[in-house]
């Protein structure tokens, strides 16, 4: 498997006009090679593939690392570059990730790379990626199922007087003892006039009778990502909380559009139509999804100006949501691979109006 994703990465050298490509974003390293750990730097070349992390890491890297032989470091891999005789050839072109490389990183390993150039690229790990291999789709899969494990639990421990706070230790912790390595985001509790924040991490505000509470959580399994959102009342659901079921007939629609060779912007459109036929349209003011899998936001985009085209093993989440400042919101989240045949949900929690 990581042999196969470093091959492609060779594979794409001599089109890019590269010699080596330097990996230096943490996620991509473990997508690549394995290695899961904190601190490392991953180099492919042509015809052979080296890691480089330093002392701490040498038994994990000894285990984890696939595909790469392991270099292990006195200190920090990139002020070991100019030590390691390997890398010291002159005018060769090595590919860095621009997006992940910081101006004084850069400045580092240029200077542990003298005589090389170094080329700012892009996407190049992402664009294989973005397809999901069947291994990942099951981890992306075990994923899910910790999360929603993880909703059916706590709606048992919801009640009124719990703060926010309270609420979001009590689901990470029940997603670490059903097998998270840690939680894919920072999680999200927001309940009453805050469920209209889309992203209101947990506060220490007391959840009240008659209160929205908005979830939006995910466990990571072998470092695959799971993303979901409910809303649930905590009461007896109001007239004016009943635009729950707004938001789930748009979510129900755009994850029936979802298809291979469906652009972005069209499953988006469906969602937001529906809301803005209802009243709502400048209530739901953020893209319908996004890409998934060791990144919790990838390609492709699923938004109004998204120019990506679905296709096939893509897994992306399809969250619709109305806001209502200074009352309250809903939002309602799944994951969905995308299919030839259409759109299948790989998380599985109801999706009807509790009134806990």
């Amino acid at each position: 498997m990581y042999k196969k994703r470093i091959e492609k990465i060779q594979r794409l050298l001599a089109k890019e006009n590269l010699d080596s490509f330097l990996v230096n974003r943490l996620v991509h390293i473990r997508y690549l090679c394995g290695y899961s750990g904190s601190s490392g730097l991953l180099i492919i070349r042509a015809k052979d593939a080296y890691f480089l992390t330093d002392f701490r890491y040498k038994d994990q890297a000894a285990k984890e690392v696939k595909g790469a032989k392991v270099i292990i470091t006195k200190a920090d891999p990139i002020s070991e570059l100019k030590d390691l005789k390997q890398f010291q050839s002159k005018n060769l072109r090595y590919g860095f990730e621009s997006a992940y490389l910081t101006h004084s990183e850069l400045q580092r390993i240029q200077n542990g790379l003298a005589g090389a150039l170094l080329i700012p690229v892009t996407d190049i790990v992402e664009r294989f990626s973005v397809i999901k291999e069947a291994d990942e789709i099951a981890s992306l899969q075990k994923a899910m199922d910790i999360t929603d494990t993880a909703f059916e639990r706590i709606l048992g421990y919801l009640r009124p007087g719990l703060r926010e706070n309270e609420i979001r230790a009590e689901l990470e912790y029940q997603m670490m003892a059903l097998g998270s390595e840690k939680p894919a985001f920072e999680t999200i509790v927001a309940s009453g006039y805050r469920s209209a924040m889309p992203h209101g991490v947990a506060s220490a505000k007391k959840i009240a009778q008659g209160d929205f509470v908005t979830f939006d959580f995910g466990a990571m399994y072998n470092g695959y990502t799971a993303d979901l959102t409910r809303t649930v009342v905590v009461g007896k659901a109001s007239d004016r909380q009943k635009i729950y079921n707004i938001v789930l007939r748009a979510q129900l629609a755009a994850i029936k559009k979802v298809r291979h060779g469906v652009e972005g912007k069209m499953v988006d459109k469906v969602a937001r139509d529906i809301i803005a036929r209802a009243g709502f349209g400048k209530n739901f003011g953020h893209g319908l999804g996004h890409g998934l899998g060791v990144y919790i936001h990838s390609k492709p985009n699923v938004g109004p100006r998204s120019t990506d085209t679905l296709k096939s093993g893509m897994v992306i989440t399809i969250e619709p949501g109305i806001y209502i400042s200074g009352w309250g919101g809903v939002r309602i989240e799944d994951d969905v691979l995308v299919t030839t045949r259409g759109g299948r949900v790989m998380t599985r929690s109801p999706k009807n109006l509790f009134e806990l």
